[in-house]
This record gives C-alpha cells, structure tokens and sequence, in this order.
C-alpha cells in the first residue's frame, strides 16, 4: 500500500466517523430517543432534545466577546478547512496512474483490463530475481494509453549494469509489453548499488 493510499484511506475514515457522529448526534436530539428510552447524556452534551440549537445564545454572545480577533480567526479557520479538502479533491480527479491497462495479445482480449499494481508487481518479481540484483521496485504511471514504466533497482556489488539492464530489457519488460500490446512501453531505469561495509585487512 503506497503512502497516498494510507492518506486517502486515513482522511475517508476521519469524514466517514465525523459525519457518522453528527448524524447520529442529530438523530437522537431530532427523535428525541433519550426522553423515549431514559437516557441520560453526559454533562454538558449538546443536542439532547428536539429544541436544543448547537450554539446557543449565550455561547455566541461568550464567544464574540472574546474581541475582533474571534470571527476572523474562524472564517480563517473554515477558508482553510474548504481550500484543504478542494486540494484533495483535485489530487483525487488528477490522479497520475492508469488504473487499468487493456490487455493485449492476438486477438486483443476485448474488455480484459490489467490493475497497474499487478503489473507493477509482476515487473518487480521478475527483475528481482535477475543475477546481481538484490531489490526492484516498479512504479507505472501516466494514462492508459500513454502510461510510463519507473523501474528502481539495488544491484549487489558484484552485479553488472550493463548485463543486469539487458536481462531487464529482454526480460521483464518484453513480457510487460506483449501482456499489454504496448511495443514501445516508455521506461526510466535507475541503477543502484548496494553499500556494503568494507573488508578490513589484517
């Protein structure tokens, strides 16, 4: 699960159980369960019976007591929260992997569509078990009729660029491209290697 994931998640499941308590909040003041089921709230809950107000009278004339500073501080506030969750929402829209990848091969496999993280996994599998690699990782990226291909890999010390990249190339990449029909699949390579602590002599 990649870092943007675990945020997206994160951020869904703190909406999700914000407006799941407000609702239910509302809910329970609205059809007024606590007098029904004799229920006792806690002290100073809001909204525990049908005619209580979230922010009452007496709380807004404290709160605008407070000096000039008070309103300004809270429009700042609800600019902030509105213009965060705008951000999100685009780098939701704006998403800069493909998702899906049609499948190709003769005939094409008509509605057949490949998730970009298995293919990214397969990539990763094989190419880290060629000679002199110790870890790959494979990132696809782009649209699905334009994607690109990130392929990172940590060659031990005794790996050879050279030989490691055309065992990639012939490899990996040519099955990735005839799993998609994509003979000319960009690709960025980087080439690692791995530190190793130096041998002392005695």
């Amino acid at each position: 699960m990649t870092p943007r994931s675990v945020l997206n998640r994160s951020l869904l499941a703190v909406a999700g159980l914000v407006l799941l308590c407000g609702g239910l909040l509302i809910l329970f003041a609205g059809l007024d369960l606590y007098r029904r089921h004799d229920l006792v709230p806690p002290a100073g809950w809001p909204l525990t019976t049908p005619n209580d107000v979230l922010l009452g009278s007496a709380d807004r004339a404290r709160w605008s007591s407070q000096g000039w500073w008070w309103w300004p501080a809270v429009i700042a506030a609800l600019v902030l929260a509105a213009l965060l969750a705008l951000w999100w929402l685009l780098a939701q829209v704006s998403r800069r992997r493909p998702g899906s990848l049609p499948v190709g091969g003769t005939p094409p496999q008509e509605g057949v569509e490949l998730r970009d993280h298995a293919l990214s996994d397969a990539i990763a599998t094989q190419a880290g078990a060629l000679p002199g690699v110790e870890h790959a990782a494979v990132r696809i990226t782009g649209r699905p009729a334009h994607h690109r291909t990130r392929v990172s890999l940590t060659l031990t010390p005794e790996g050879a660029p050279g030989a490691t990249l055309g065992a990639l190339c012939e490899g990996p990449l040519r099955t990735a491209r005839q799993c998609t029909g994509s003979p000319h699949m960009p690709t960025d390579v980087r080439l690692h290697v791995i530190r190793h602590k130096p041998h002392r002599a005695e």
